[in-house]
């Protein structure tokens, strides 16, 4: 068998990323052979993935990519915060959204990016030593003179992208992005709200305000769903620079078409 050398070991490591004790035993294995050795590490690492892949993944990050007119996110998750601070796990994320900015199809491409980047996936499982997931992916395209913006909170935690159209003063539309990340929003407007969710909370405030008169209780449930599409709508919400108005007096001319708001680890 011929001798393993530490160049050999260094060449390996190299090409493959791998632990230094991994090449040394797969160039073992290998005879001294290079491209077997890297045939045996990507089957390791395969093999090491697939344990791993029922592991718990409750940190991450949300990368974002924005451009004009095209923009995407991806949220990256690992077993712990120790990893995501990895140089690798850092400049994998941004790699990745530029990929799926660079691509063609809309929407959700979760599915799509899981597939694609499984090799990756599976060679950094195997190097770094832990469970590391595409949880959700998507890209948008503007349309119809629409712009994108978007907003990072605590360095990726939250990430929050929207698409906005018509006009409003320099600086809202970020403002926008930072008051979705803090106030969280279900609907854009009223008008968004299926008509099934708004009979639902009808029914829960005239359920809290049996024995009122007749002739008062239509007005006491209006005002009760007013006061609830100012919690969950995110033109009524008390606005984030000045909370005694809210987005549609700051900014009448302004129109939300579309928003996502990531936190890292939520239900999907």
């Amino acid at each position: 068998m011929a001798a393993i050398t530490a160049d050999m070991v260094k060449t390996l490591r190299e090409k493959t990323g791998a632990g230094m004790m991994d090449c040394k035993r797969a160039l073992e294995e290998a005879a001294g052979d290079l491209e077997t050795a890297v045939d045996n590490l990507r089957k390791s690492g395969a093999a090491k993935a697939e344990k791993k892949a029922n592991r718990a993944t409750k940190e991450g990050l949300v990368f974002a990519c924005i451009t004009a007119a095209t923009a995407a996110l991806a949220e990256v998750v690992a077993e712990t915060d120790f990893v995501v601070r990895n140089e690798r796990f850092q400049a994998y994320g941004p790699a990745l959204v530029k990929k799926i900015a660079a691509m063609t199809a809309e929407g959700d491409l979760t599915a799509t990016l899981v597939e694609q980047e499984k090799a990756t996936l599976t060679e950094m499982i195997a190097t770094i030593g832990e469970n590391i997931q595409i949880r959700r992916a998507l890209r948008w395209t503007a349309k119809d003179g629409g712009t994108l913006a978007s907003y990072t909170h605590m360095g990726g935690k939250i990430v929050v992208l929207a698409e906005i159209a018509g006009e409003a003063a320099p600086g809202v539309a970020a403002d926008v992005c930072m008051h979705i990340a803090a106030f969280n929003p279900q609907f854009i407007v009223p008008e968004n709200i299926p008509a099934a969710v708004i009979a639902k909370e009808r029914e829960i405030a005239a359920a809290q305000v049996l024995g009122k008169p007749a002739n008062m209780v239509e007005k006491i449930v209006d005002g009760k769903i007013n006061k609830w599409y100012s919690e969950v709508c995110l033109t009524r919400q008390p606005w984030l620079r000045d909370d005694k108005t809210c987005l549609a007096k700051v900014a009448p001319a302004l129109v939300v078409r579309r928003f996502v708001r990531w936190q890292v680890g939520e239900e999907v």
